[in-house]
């Protein structure tokens, strides 16, 4: 199976045409961005980190790879079971998912974090 196609993204930058579904995954709304202006089609804040995580983590660059771990033991968790399989089946029916984000730097964001499981979800098959 080809490699699903989802994008992490900012959510300060222009929407793209080749977006598709486009979910914001952050528990808090960015600031400046009006709802209008995000274009979003989902803000699934309940597959964000928790606080206590966000807050532990503050996107510190050397505590990405024990973020990461921590995030995806949240993640694990049954109640995000909902959410993940609704993510996991919109791309692994060919979909398109931009997964976005407020953070300054996406590649060390929760964003990132969670395409990895999702696509290693969707490679491992049901």
């Amino acid at each position: 199976m080809p490699d699903p196609f989802i994008a992490v993204r900012r959510i300060y930058d222009e929407p793209d045409s080749a977006d598709g579904n486009r979910v914001l995954v952050d528990r808090l709304w960015p600031r400046g961005i009006s709802k209008e202006r995000a274009h979003l089609d989902e803000w699934s804040k309940n597959l964000a980190p928790s606080t206590e995580l966000r807050k532990w983590y503050g996107h510190d660059p050397a505590k990405f790879s024990e973020f990461s771990r921590r995030y995806r033991d949240e993640l694990a968790q049954p109640d995000h079971a909902p959410a993940l399989a609704a993510l996991t089946e919109l791309v692994a029916g060919g979909g398109r998912l931009t997964l976005l984000t407020g953070a300054k730097r996406a590649d060390i964001s929760d964003a990132t974090v969670l395409r990895e499981l999702l696509i290693e979800s969707i490679r491992s098959g049901p």
